[in-house]
């Protein structure tokens, strides 16, 4: 097999940044977090799923917002906060799931039928209900099945959430995201500002006692930073604040790594910590700050070059709570002792978020033999990942340029707002220009996800749909024909 030298350079650079760059050492290596040293008091879950202050359901939203084999980690951390629920006592009836449904029979996967979401894990996808699966996993959905709104599902099982005023809800997100966007696996995006507003009617129409919302994606804090208003009885968690990356862990080269056969991350740091921790404790006396506390401190790796600041929005008040009003507790744990440190193993090393489909096909590409089919595959799609990285992050900064001028561009492109502010006034505006780009130069894809702050500044500087066309289309003369382009994928707007 031939291998171009740009190949060549181009997996070099990989071998580097996975064999040295994510390496912790000495003071900057990941802690253990503390704990509270007192005894958990002994209790069982209840029967009925009820919360125990009240006679009201608990209610649960799960939901993988990717697909593609590189994306295990996702599908991987929503089946293992389903067999959570499950020894916490909730029934499937009570519990929503969303993921597309191609990794555990899909060819790359070395255990077929079976995912796992840390390197010696037990199987966590038999018996996981597949209520939205394939392209079924919309926005549109997503929404319908928080609202309740039986009518307006399209696909899948039906099954919403048909809380009553009493009702506790939890919802978990895992996936790719950028500034004020979630990625889907199928199009559009979610947008902030949509999803805000679904909470809002949410509260409004008196069906839930208390929500709270737990968020996997890069710059995820975005997403309620300077939206999600107190008043709601809403609680939200992000793995990352609005400005920064979420990491990939258990991935090929750290340790502890994923079995030997696996190519890919098995899950997220900031969910393997929250499900970790639950894993163990009595869930009836953890409250919900204490678990943020301890999730902050993992995620955190003591060094945020290889970690994220996890936040917390919404109404703080409410993280004094147990966590059992909303995910149940496993029996076993009832007579749970907290300690000052805690037993849980942390990865020596951390994948961006961004990073963690170049690691599956580098490594693919390394264990593959030499001359096979499968490593040409693998080198093909590492060179057209990094193509697609190129030409978007090329067109953004050329429009910037095109738009403010070479001094102003980088600037304009880069700026961030002040804590506490949203990411763009005009939303509207926003997905107009991201349609826009995207009609020109391609699809942004899980990877130009990045780059929505830069469009939101456009936007908030006043730059209009017919002046962002024209940069676009001088930006970007042809749209690429690969496999992440909109000509394949849809528009994310």
């Amino acid at each position: 097999m031939t291998v171009f030298p740009a190949a060549v350079a181009a997996l070099l650079a990989l071998s580097t940044l996975v064999a040295g760059s994510r390496d912790f050492a000495g003071d900057n290596g990941l802690r253990l977090p503390s704990e509270s040293s007192r005894f958990f008091r002994p209790g069982g879950a209840d029967e009925d799923g009820t919360g125990g202050d009240s006679d009201g359901t608990r209610w649960v939203v799960l939901i993988a917002g990717s697909n593609g084999y590189w994306n295990y980690r996702h599908q991987a951390d929503i089946c293992h906060a389903y067999q959570l629920l499950k020894q916490g006592g909730l029934k499937d009836e009570n519990i929503i799931v969303f993921m597309y449904d191609d990794i555990a029979y899909n060819e790359e996967n070395p255990r077929p039928g079976i995912i796992i979401n840390k390197p010696d894990g037990d199987d966590v996808y038999e018996g996981v209900p597949k209520d939205y699966t394939g392209e079924d996993v919309t926005v549109d959905n997503f929404f319908a099945v928080i609202l309740g709104n039986k009518t307006a599902v399209k696909g899948g099982s039906g099954k919403v959430v048909d809380s009553g005023p009493n009702d506790h809800i939890f919802i978990y997100y895992s996936d790719h995201g950028g500034p004020g966007v979630l990625g889907m696996p199928t199009f559009p995006y979610l947008y902030a500002n949509d999803l805000i507003e679904v909470l809002k009617k949410k509260h409004a129409s008196g069906t839930y006692k208390r929500l709270v919302f737990y968020l996997e994606a890069c710059e995820s804090g975005s997403i309620f930073e300077g939206l999600l208003p107190e008043g709601l009885n809403i609680y939200a968690t992000t793995a990352s604040n609005a400005e920064e990356s979420s990491w990939g862990t258990y991935c090929p080269g750290e340790v502890p790594g994923p079995p030997p056969e696996y190519e890919t991350c098995l899950g997220d740091l900031y969910s393997v910590a929250w499900m970790e921790d639950s894993d163990v404790h009595n869930l009836r006396t953890e409250t919900l700050r204490q678990q943020y506390e301890l999730v902050k401190k993992r995620t955190a790796n003591g060094n945020f070059d290889y970690g994220s600041h996890v936040m917390q929005y919404g109404e703080i008040s409410l993280n004094k709570e147990n966590l059992f009003l909303y995910i149940g507790t496993n029996p076993a744990n009832d007579n749970y002792t907290f300690v000052d440190d805690n037993s849980l193993r942390l990865p020596s090393k951390a994948v961006n978020q961004r990073d963690a489909d170049l690691i599956h096909f580098w490594d693919k590409f390394r264990k593959a033999r030499e001359g096979s089919p499968r490593k040409a595959e693998a080198q093909k799609q590492f060179l057209e990942a990094m193509s697609h990285r190129t030409h978007v992050d090329r067109a953004i900064k050329l429009i910037g340029r095109l738009l403010f001028g070479i001094k102003e561009g980088s600037r304009v492109l880069k700026t961030v707002r002040p804590a506490g502010q949203p990411l763009v006034d005009d939303w509207d505006c926003l997905k107009t220009l991201v349609r826009t780009f995207e009609a020109q130069c391609g699809s942004l894809s899980q990877y130009g996800m990045k780059h929505m702050r830069s469009i939101a500044n456009i936007c908030n500087a006043g730059i209009s749909k017919e002046e962002m066309a024209e940069a676009s289309a001088q930006a970007c003369v042809t749209i690429p024909d690969g496999p992440w382009s909109s000509l394949a994928k849809g528009f994310s707007a």
